[in-house]
């Protein structure tokens, strides 16, 4: 009976290649959303969504591999993934192609304008523009920016000059790393003899954690701060209570915030992965866009693409930090947006900013 086909959701996330941790993380976000969905007694009529989770091995050529797989032989609904710009710039004609809708929910540098691709991501209009001023007034004002070597890092720090220009501080210099450094020496002698007060990093993964770690045991600790666009949980796992310290970010959720929306999706989280589960902003945010899916399948009573992919649109939901909801005009989130420190092995909110609505990214 055709009641009882599943509904196939394809998880396409880096589960190795560098970026496995922010994979397993994501998965865990769409996984829960779904097996909720299974408990309460599917969709549709009754009907099961079915995971299948595919590896892009951090590389945008396996991810355009792997997503012909999910929609051609796997014959999924959608598709929610994968991490890195990278791989969605690689993906995206395959999803237009094939008219199945691909759902990213990681912070990027915006402009993708599709109907098939629905962003739940910070822009740099959500992270960059609202923490420059800030920065400024308490945390420096002469900024050395590095980054990853790819366009999200790129635009990040295009955005944080502009930002930084307007508030009349300085940069003082840009790089970009290979991935896979291992030795970040030469980069701090250039930020110290440089004049920075403080670091903008844009570095991703293993290596982020790589120059934290060999910056805390530099004489630079101490005299220069960090502030970290992507920093999160995850990072913290990895990092000492000393190395993480001072370190500042934005992000739409973290785990220590103060709402009954975060206690509860803290504790939800733990409940079905273990107290030591790292609850992220990662994961909320996969959590929530994936909520959005189930939720527009059910508004639509129909599993087919245009009918449940309009539906998601202009739909209130709660997320880990408030109400948010998925604009028409271009498909992407309106965000509740907080700036951070690590403090004693934890986030703290140093100013909750609010809703904060980037421009179109269709305009």
């Amino acid at each position: 009976m055709r009641a009882a086909e599943p509904i196939r959701i394809g998880v396409l996330q880096p589960f190795s290649g560098g970026l496995e941790l922010l994979g397993e993380q994501g998965a865990q976000g769409i996984e829960m959303a779904l097996l909720e969905a299974n408990a309460a007694g599917g969709i549709l009529g009754g009907r099961m969504f079915e995971i299948i989770r595919a590896d892009t091995k951090t590389d945008p050529k396996t991810a355009v591999e792997k997503s012909n797989e999910l929609i051609r032989a796997q014959k999924v609904a959608a598709v929610i993934g994968p991490v890195t710009s990278a791989e969605r710039d690689a993906i995206r004609s395959t999803y237009e192609r094939f008219k199945t809708p691909l759902i990213y929910a990681t912070d990027y540098e915006g402009g993708v304008c599709s109907q098939y691709i629905t962003c739940y991501s910070a822009l740099p209009q959500h992270s960059v523009t609202p923490l420059v001023p800030y920065a400024v007034e308490n945390v420096g004002k002469a900024f050395y920016l590095l980054g990853s070597d790819y366009i999200w890092p790129q635009k990040m720090n295009t955005a944080f000059r502009a930002e930084a220009e307007k508030a009349g501080a300085t940069i003082t210099g840009e790089e970009y790393g290979a991935w896979g450094s291992k030795d970040y020496t030469p980069t701090l002698r250039k930020i110290e003899s440089s004049g920075a007060d403080t670091v903008v990093l844009t570095i991703v993964g293993g290596d982020a954690v790589t120059f934290v770690k060999q910056f805390a045991a530099s004489a630079l600790k101490g005299k220069v701060r960090i502030i970290f666009f992507g920093f999160s949980e995850n990072y913290l796992s990895g990092l000492s209570v000393e190395e993480a310290e001072g370190i500042v970010g934005t992000a739409n959720f973290i785990a220590t915030l103060d709402k009954p929306e975060a206690k509860e999706f803290v504790a939800k989280v733990k409940a079905r992965y273990g107290d030591a589960a790292i609850v992220s902003n990662t994961v909320d945010a996969h959590y929530t866009a994936t909520r959005f899916l189930v939720e527009g399948l059910k508004k639509a009573d129909s599993d087919q693409t245009d009918a449940f992919s309009a539906a998601m649109l202009d739909m209130p939901m709660m997320s880990g930090n408030g109400e948010v909801q998925l604009r028409s005009a271009d498909r992407h989130a309106d965000l509740n947006i907080l700036i951070f420190e690590a403090r004693g092995g934890k986030m703290e909110v140093l100013k909750d900013l609010g809703r904060i609505i980037a421009p179109s990214q269709c305009s």
